[in-house]
């Protein structure tokens, strides 16, 4: 009897050893045959799974936000050929719809945990090899000035979420944090400062150009006053200017300023 007891407890532990439970907020890829059949050797599964049979393996694939970052940064070049760093931060999850292509294009990662593996292994390769094809695309110059860089971010950021969504992946966000070496912040330092300067020098010489101009046109209005002054305006001033006193001498028949009708 007591050997019929522990024959039946250990078939029992047994049995609870070879099944797996489904943990809260992921879904089981399960896949039978060693998945010879392709795609059709894999199924969804939740609660308690079970591995006993030969071929047969369980994927535990988490549905929530998973973050990730480059442990190293990466060395990235400018179209000029200058060189600058990223230290690139990231967060995914996968697309519950497309968990078994997921598994299926990525189920020889058997390393440690599945995503941890699949980030190191398969997307940050990836990601590397996408960031130094972009940033081929900026001068260091672009990338420096005012919004550069954020543009640069921007436009990696939306070629990594098509890389990602091929993938069965969402990406929810990136970062690329890039730095340059002293020396390159430098050398742009140096041209800002230079580009401000030729910058006043320009704002100077549009001033010295409109001044030039209003002066010419002040001279240009005297001188047609000067040509329209007739006979009659210069007596006109005189008149307005005469304080109302007859000189005591004058010459001619008529008196100053006034003038004899014939």
């Amino acid at each position: 009897m007591g050997k019929k007891i522990l024959a039946i407890v250990g078939l029992l532990s047994l049995f609870i050893s070879s099944c797996s439970r489904v943990e809260p907020n992921y879904v089981g890829v399960v896949m039978e045959n060693y998945g010879k059949n392709g795609k059709s050797d894999f199924t969804t599964e939740k609660g308690r799974v079970w591995t006993m049979s030969p071929g047969k393996e369980l994927f535990q694939v988490p549905l929530f936000e998973q973050r990730g970052n480059f442990e190293k940064s990466l060395t990235l070049k400018a179209a000029d050929n200058t060189e600058f760093k990223a230290s690139p931060v990231y967060s995914f999850r996968v697309v519950e719809s497309k968990a078994i292509d997921v598994v299926f294009n990525n189920k020889q990662l058997k390393d440690g945990d599945f995503m941890t593996s699949l980030a190191d292994n398969v997307l940050e390769p990836r990601m590397y090899d996408l960031a130094k094809e972009e940033s081929r695309k900026y001068t260091t110059e672009q990338l420096m000035s005012n919004g550069g860089s954020l543009k640069f971010e921007k436009d990696l950021e939306g070629i990594m979420q098509k890389e990602f969504e091929k993938r069965g992946l969402e990406l929810i966000s990136f970062s690329a944090q890039l730095d340059f070496s002293d020396k390159v912040k430098g050398k742009i330092d140096a041209r800002n400062e230079v580009n401000t300067n030729l910058s006043v020098l320009d704002q100077k010489i549009q001033e010295q150009k409109k001044t030039n101009e209003l002066e010419q046109l002040i001279t240009e209005q005297a001188l047609i006053r000067s040509k329209g002054l007739t006979q009659e305006i210069l007596q006109e001033k005189a008149i307005q200017k005469w304080n109302g006193v007859l000189p005591q001498t004058f010459s001619g028949n008529n008196l100053p300023f006034v003038k004899t009708i014939k």
